[in-house]
């Protein structure tokens, strides 16, 4: 602060005692301090200085220039000053009586300032001058830092409430607004009203005095509550979601103490089989002294089976002249298997001869049902014409019928008509008419006869194809019936004679088979003399297999603890790998709470034209998502029982493992 007095009286030629003064009495701590100088009338020259001193990081926090009769180039050089500041939050200028330029530096002053949280502009008559006031207005708009902001006593009409209304629609950091004293009147209240449905952080706004009705008011008050119950929603939703932060990450150290410490151990296991294995390969140094013991004696054994084997040779040598023996008969059996397959072919080939005949036999009796089978498709279609012709004729009979029902009909008509008009002629066209009904039913009944006859004929000529399909239907079905009984004579006969061959045949290869099962009795007993010298030597060779078994045996269980020490190892650092991923999948899932969290405000600022319960339903959701925060709560909470139990598991099977592995590595030493 000392600096800040020193530089000021640098840049001043004259500078005020006032100042300098207020200057003494501020706070030396840097964002904590007050420059108060109220009701002070500061010069041009001071004011261009302080503009200099401001921006930046300035040691003081609040700044009042309250009732200091500024005049306008004061006031733009001061708030240029402070266009760049980063320390001060609190801006007093009451009783200044702002004109246009100074509401333009105030709207450039909000539109770049990023620090200022309060500013107080009570009676400066603003809304006096309406570009000047629309500007400050577009500045309110672009602010997202500002908090809180008095207006009392500015003089701002309805139009001026209605750029404010725009502002308030853009802004969304403003809580406090205080427009007392105004002649806002009944619009700029609807106006005001009406920009709190897109307004959904501004928490208290006075209105007294404004000329404004009850009703506006009471649902400005309304408006207020619900932004307030809003605010206190989000402020307990962001508490939770950052203690849920801390929690994960607390959670998150506890996992990697518990992994580092779990390395810890999996390193001791590691030094203890390190320890294991020098103890077996000692072990197996012995083993290898052993085997070569053995393998003296194995050399020794080796030289009998070379005098074994020499034995061998010369049982092998009769055992080849005996398979000489056997191949001569093996080559007269194939000699007769060969001449009996022959036969058996010329067999073959004369049934298939006989069964070729017949084959032609039954496609010729076959060509012959299709001839018949045409014929009596060309009698049916016969029949097909006939009764076509008799369905058109009485299609005629009906015709006929009709029309002289028709001409009928028409006749006693014109009687009826004639009997009206002229009574003397009735008598006439009686006569008349009952001649031609004579005549038309004598011709009617000639008719109809002709036509019974024409239909009795050509039921005679269907009845005499009826019979003519019977019969040629009998004689396919006898000639079928011939052909089938020679084909099965002529199959049994070649049967027969199969069987007889096969006999004669079956009776040959028992004689053959007889020869054979002799000559292999004596090879069987030369090959058991063979089998009782291959003993002897398997014997020796089984028991030097053992000693090599014994060997891979133990080789085998060296290999399978260390296997089953890695598994384990590995097991560990799965589990460990999944709960970091549960923790991770936690932790996007509260990212994704909390982008829908952003997503509903975003709703909500979108929505102007929804009410009250627009935002009842939005609560709702709030609501909705409050309990999901709990469930994850819970659910978090679950996950940290589990991870412990897992963890206390774990502990518990290392340390058995651990024991039973000291205890394996102890008995080994015994």
């Amino acid at each position: 602060m000392e600096e800040f007095r020193r530089a000021y009286a640098r840049l001043c030629a004259a500078p005020q005692e006032p100042v300098l003064r207020r200057l003494r009495e501020c706070g030396e701590a840097q964002g904590r301090g007050r420059l108060d100088l109220a009701a002070q009338s500061l010069s041009l020259e001071t004011c261009g200085a302080l503009g200099r001193l401001l921006p930046g990081a300035a040691p003081f926090a609040e700044v009042a220039f309250g009732d200091c009769g500024l005049s306008e180039e004061g006031v733009m050089l001061l708030l240029h000053g402070l266009c760049s500041n980063t320390t001060v939050k609190l801006l007093d200028l009451k009783g200044n009586n702002l004109r246009t330029m100074g509401a333009e530096a105030l709207g450039k002053l909000l539109r770049q300032n990023k620090s200022i949280r309060s500013l107080i502009l009570e009676w400066n008559s603003l809304g006096m001058w309406e570009e000047g006031f629309s500007s400050f207005c577009q500045g309110l708009g672009a602010n997202s830092f500002l908090q809180r902001l008095d207006l009392r006593n500015n003089q701002i009409n309805h139009q001026g409430a209605g750029e404010l209304a725009m502002a308030l629609k853009q802004n969304a950091s403003l809580q406090e607004l205080d427009l007392r004293w105004n002649n806002i009147g009944l619009l700029g209240g609807r106006a005001l009203l009406n920009c709190l449905h897109s307004n959904k952080t501004l928490k208290r706004l006075e209105l007294a005095g404004n000329n404004i009705p009850s009703d506006i008011l009471k649902a400005v008050e309304q408006a207020m509550n619900h932004n307030q119950d809003r605010q206190t929603i989000l402020t307990e939703t962001q508490n939770r979601t950052y203690i849920l932060s801390k929690e994960v990450l607390s959670l998150k150290d506890e996992k990697t103490k518990q992994f580092l410490d779990l390395m810890g151990t999996i390193d001791k296991q590691r030094e203890e089989i390190a320890r294991s294995d020098r103890m077996s390969a000692a072990r197996v140094s012995q083993l290898q002294e052993a085997l070569d013991e053995q393998h003296s004696i194995m050399n020794s054994l080796k030289a009998k089976l070379q005098m074994t084997e020499a034995a061998l040779a010369l049982s092998e040598q009769k055992v080849h002249n005996l398979g000489e023996l056997l191949n001569a008969m093996r080559q007269e059996q194939t000699s007769m298997a060969e001449c009996h397959s022959k036969e058996l072919q010329q067999q073959k080939q004369e049934g298939a001869d006989r069964e070729a005949k017949l084959l032609r036999d039954l496609s010729v009796a076959r060509e012959k049902n299709l001839l018949l089978k045409n014929q009596v498709d060309e009698l049916e279609k016969k029949c097909k014409v006939q009764q076509d012709q008799l369905f058109q004729v009485k299609q005629d009979l009906t015709n006929t019928t009709a029309e002289l029902k028709l001409r009928a009909m028409q006749a006693e008509e014109r009687l009826e008509t004639e009997k009206r008009r002229f009574k003397q002629s009735l008598e006439d066209m009686e006569s008349l008419r009952v001649k031609e009904v004579d005549h038309l039913t004598q011709h009617m009944e000639a008719s109809e006869r002709s036509m019974q006859e024409r239909i009795q004929k050509l039921e005679a000529i269907r009845i005499a194809l009826e019979e003519e399909l019977s019969q040629t239907k009998a004689a396919a079905l006898t000639e079928r019936g011939q052909a089938e009984e020679e084909l099965i004579k002529v199959r049994n006969q070649a049967r027969l004679e199969e069987q007889q061959r096969l006999e004669h045949l079956e009776e040959k290869l028992r004689l053959m088979t007889e020869s054979r099962d002799e000559a292999q009795n004596c090879c069987l007993k030369q090959k058991q003399m063979v089998a009782e010298a291959q003993a002897k030597a398997s014997q020796l060779s089984l028991h030097a297999d053992g000693l090599r078994r014994r060997l891979e045996e133990l080789q085998q269980d060296l290999n399978s603890k260390e296997e089953e020490k890695v598994t384990e190892v590995n097991k560990v650092k799965v589990e460990l790998r999944e709960q970091i991923g549960h923790l991770q999948a936690e932790r996007t899932a509260q990212d994704g709470l909390r982008e829908k969290i952003a997503a509903l405000e975003r709703q909500l600022k979108a929505l102007s034209s929804s009410h009250r319960e627009a935002m009842l339903d939005k609560e709702g959701e709030i609501s909705v998502l409050l309990e999901k925060l709990r469930m994850k709560e819970a659910d978090i909470s679950r996950m940290r029982e589990e991870e412990a139990q897992r963890a206390s598991f774990l502990q518990n099977a290392i340390m058995a493992y651990v024991q039973g592995s000291l205890l394996g590595t102890h008995s080994s030493r015994k």
